[in-house]
């Protein structure tokens, strides 16, 4: 076995969503467990496909115009391919910032729509993934000691990378732009690890669910220190929480005992909502008091005990008599508990994607699937003119479809090209709007001309070859 390493990485996009966005840009670099580099760092462009429009505020960021991508980059199959032969090797250590929120789910896309296991990469073979994110919120929370934390301009806490580096005199080059964001990163991560090395080697160790599942329990619950997002900068992202009962999924609904749920009930008249997902509840008057711990995404969770050393109840605006009381009140509410409970387990299933690319979370690719898999991967343009497999998934035939119509163009049958322009048309036509819109507003606004009116070449480009 190979010794373990980090691989921190970083990606720009054309624009939010991993289901409908693409990667314009891969970069990473190699570390050992002691942040010292290992070999080259990697820094990859990904041409854009003639399916996509871009959205301009990200293009505006980034700088990487899709013409750039069809000069230097390299296809996404090609991309899919360096990252499992040569870079996501067994044994290492995935991380970024804010990467399990974000940039994992474009990975997840990527590899689906290109025939290759979604989520193997992130645990398989000793593998494993971790985010730095909340590892920030946490030392700054509980540990600030020894770092300069940035504010905004009007006063309030923020945890922005390129911020940190300036407050800490880090050399940041160009934010935004993937390989000096990793390059940042290594440098802040290194900075935690040197000023809190207790705490950095207690989240590091959260990446296991298993240890997640030990301290968050809902069969076994205790208030715990939670950091996350969710929880506002005024009271830097941190709270204490204590575990309901697990949500449907498998994970754990939690409740933030910085609030008394008598007090909430009586300022609302509403029957519980369960969240409609981790990220975004259904009912406003309890956002974000109820809350979704997903085991697998390294959540910052710590013992009460932290907070006894280093003034950690001062730190977060908690003191123990505040926790007591409203752990009380919860307890006293079961029939409320029970009704959420109720609605948490009646929860809809993610629905389905509009199309095959996009329905990456409708569910699990049958085993009977996985060979054939590996033979679409391992096929040319020649034998993928021939292959005609039954695919138990009935998403596959349709994504094969879309992957040979970008990568072998000559494999597909004789009425797949049509079939292939109608779905590039109605993609086109679906993000032809938002993309114009916000065209017209940048250019009301003064904003690059280059870039916008590259942008513009490329709606105009990718027009001409609809007719």
């Amino acid at each position: 076995m190979s010794a373990p390493t980090f691989f921190f990485y970083d990606l720009e996009t054309s624009g939010l969503s991993p289901a409908s966005d693409r990667i314009m840009q891969f970069a990473g670099q190699r570390t050992d467990l002691n942040l010292n580099p290992v070999d080259d760092p990697v820094n990859l462009i990904v041409k854009l496909e003639n399916d996509t429009l871009p959205s301009p505020g990200a293009i505006l960021t980034t700088k990487i115009t899709p013409q750039f991508t069809l000069e230097e980059g390299i296809k996404e199959r090609e991309l899919a391919k360096i990252l499992i032969d040569e870079i996501f090797t067994p044994e290492t250590i995935i991380l970024g910032f804010n990467s399990v929120r974000f940039d994992d789910k474009f990975l997840q896309h990527l590899f689906w729509r290109n025939f290759y296991d979604p989520y193997e990469w992130q645990w398989k073979d000793g593998r494993s993934r971790w985010d730095l994110l909340d590892v920030v919120r946490m030392t700054r929370a509980l540990r600030p000691e020894g770092i300069n934390w940035p504010k905004t301009d009007d006063g309030k806490p923020t945890n922005r990378l390129e911020l940190i580096t300036k407050e800490n005199h880090i050399s940041h080059e160009s934010a935004h732009d993937a390989l000096s964001d990793v390059t940042a990163l290594i440098d802040v991560t290194r900075l935690i690890k040197e000023t809190q090395p207790n705490l950095f080697n207690f989240l590091f160790k959260l990446r296991d669910k298993r240890e997640v599942k030990a301290l968050v329990d809902p069969n076994r619950p205790a208030p715990f220190v939670y950091s996350s997002g969710r929880y506002g900068s005024e009271f830097n992202f941190t709270t204490v929480a204590y575990p309901l009962f697990p949500s449907k999924n498998g994970n754990c609904l939690v409740f933030d005992l910085r609030y008394n749920l008598d007090d909430l009930i009586q300022s609302t008249s509403e029957t519980p909502k369960a969240p409609d997902s981790a990220e975004t509840p259904a009912e406003p008057s309890l956002y974000p008091k109820f809350k979704e711990l997903i085991y697998n995404r390294c959540p910052a969770v710590a013992p009460l005990s932290v907070l006894e050393k280093n003034d950690g109840w001062q730190k977060i605006s908690l003191d123990k008599e505040t926790i007591e009381k409203n752990l009380e009140s919860l307890k006293k509410n079961l029939p409320f508990l029970e009704k959420l409970r109720e609605k948490e387990n009646s929860r809809e299933e993610i629905k389905p994607g509009i199309d095959a690319e996009s329905s990456l979370y409708s569910g699990f690719t049958p085993d009977e699937d996985k060979l054939r898999l590996s033979s679409v991967r391992s096929s040319d343009e020649n034998s993928l003119a021939d292959f005609h497999p039954l695919f138990k998934d009935p998403r596959l035939p349709e994504l094969l479809l879309h992957y040979k119509a970008k990568n072998f163009p000559t494999s597909l049958s004789e009425q797949e090209p049509e079939e292939w322009e109608a779905y590039r048309q109605s993609r086109l036509n679906r993000q032809a709007p938002l993309f114009l819109a916000e065209l017209e507003k940048f250019k009301k606004s003064g904003a690059d001309d280059f870039i916008l009116e590259e942008l513009f070449l490329w709606y105009e480009s990718l027009k001409e070859s609809d007719s």
